[in-house]
């Protein structure tokens, strides 16, 4: 494996490509006796639609989560209980955008990590089986549908999304679901579970060579086949509806408003965009903006409000939420603090805040294993080594924070969605 220092934020990583295409990374983490390990395919609930050794195909929405359920089923065995007799806590997730395998461990980590692999990668599903998840993923749909944080979300998303796939839940409906067959997840994971579309992270005090080589030795004989997959979706920038509404039992006004913004390249380009993207909330809403006290001063909003730039492959959007009785008049304030913003810029001494800020929180982060993990696993996918992200707030300007804003923060490209509470009849 190729060792690769990063003195700006103390790590050392080592990396190296296995026979079979799998990208493996490990970083070492001496005198620690917890190991986590993240196994990630690039592969998540907008990559519906892909092209596979010259046929075409569309799943169900809902797939790629289907499958993290069922891998976890093998024949005659209990995958969670060998993980438990071997000292390890497994658990997985799946995003938009990618779907994650992982435990963590303080003994037995060859032999974890074995399991994970085997798991992983040997597909299995049956009409039974399958049939019974429909079941069990559509109890899921019904809680997520009576979550108002999650049903904020997805009103949101549906309201300003026309093309990009975002528009439709990760667990899919309960429609979708019941188009699943045997033959769809292993399509799917014959498609997205190949080893040049997946990433191997582990962060602990292990020996990497070996890693690599228990890999190389366990995955030698997956399928690779041909796979083209749709990655982007000529979304407009205009929001395609400004404002949805709905009751739930709740008890004040939720909100959550959204600025959508142009899709990240991958590489530098695009964590570059991230963070103007970061510091532009910051500047507008963060909790030490003036606006943010102006506004909790008044009473409009609580401990609840907060904001950031969210990224999945194929969009971005600047995006606020929280409870407020008067959500049309935080969103308002945020299109006048924007205008303010543009025509009178940031303090030189507040600009430098946010930079120090924001890179301190990166840095911090580095602390905690998962949080690292996912982050090596999430940027390796945007094709960007993580570990350089430092030099890169050094070379953002309050220029770009600021056309950012103006480009960004219209009406044109605004949506809000608002939850009430149910009128008493």
């Amino acid at each position: 494996m190729k060792k690769y220092d990063y003195p700006e934020v103390g790590e050392t990583l080592y990396k190296t490509t296995l026979s079979n295409g799998l990208q493996v990374v490990v970083l070492p983490r001496p005198g620690f006796t917890k190991k986590l390990c993240y196994f990630v395919t690039d592969y998540g609930a907008i990559h519906r639609a892909f092209t596979m050794d010259g046929a075409d195909y569309l799943a169900p929405a809902g797939v790629a989560h289907y499958l993290e359920h069922k891998l976890f089923d093998m024949p005659g065995r209990d995958v969670t209980g060998e993980f438990a007799a071997l000292g390890g806590i497994p658990n997985a997730f799946t995003s938009f955008d990618m779907t994650a395998y992982y435990f963590s461990c303080t003994e037995n980590f060859k032999e974890n990590l074995a399991l994970l692999l085997e798991f992983v990668t040997t597909p299995y599903f049956t009409d039974e089986s399958v049939a019974k998840e429909q079941g069990i993923i559509g109890q899921e749909i019904d809680m997520n549908a009576d979550n108002p944080d999650s049903k904020l979300f997805e009103m949101l998303a549906e309201a300003m999304y026309e093309k990009h796939p975002i528009h439709t839940p990760i667990l899919g409906t309960r429609e979708s679901i019941g188009q699943i067959t045997p033959q769809v997840l292993a399509d799917c994971h014959r498609a997205f579970y190949r080893p040049d579309n997946m990433f191997l992270c582990v962060v602990g005090d292990v020996d990497p060579q070996e890693v690599a080589q228990l890999a190389e030795a366990q995955l030698q004989n997956l399928p690779r086949p041909t796979v083209t997959a749709i990655r982007s979706w000529d979304e407009p920038m205009e929001a395609k509806q400004h404002f949805v509404t709905c009751q739930m039992e709740v008890a004040m006004p939720m909100f959550q408003l959204g600025f959508k913004s142009a899709a990240l390249p991958n590489g530098e380009d695009g964590v570059r965009q991230e963070i103007i993207g970061d510091l532009a909330a910051e500047a507008l809403f963060g909790e030490s903006s003036g606006l943010y006290l102006k506004l909790y001063d008044a009473g409009l909003i609580d401990a609840s409000f907060g904001g950031g730039y969210e990224t999945i492959e194929g969009m971005s959007m600047l995006i606020a939420s929280g409870d407020s009785e008067d959500p049309s008049a935080v969103k308002d304030a945020i299109l006048q603090e924007a205008k303010r913003l543009v025509e009178e810029g940031i303090s030189q001494e507040d600009f430098l805040r946010m930079k120090r800020s924001a890179m301190g929180r990166r840095i911090r982060s580095l602390d905690s294993f998962e949080a690292t993990c996912f982050r090596l696993c999430a940027y390796h996918f945007s094709k960007f080594d993580y570990f350089r992200i430092p030099h890169l707030y050094g070379e953002i300007t309050q220029a770009e924070i600021l056309k950012f804003i103006q480009t960004v923060v219209t009406e044109a490209r605004m949506c809000m969605a608002v939850i009430t509470p149910k009128e008493e009849v």
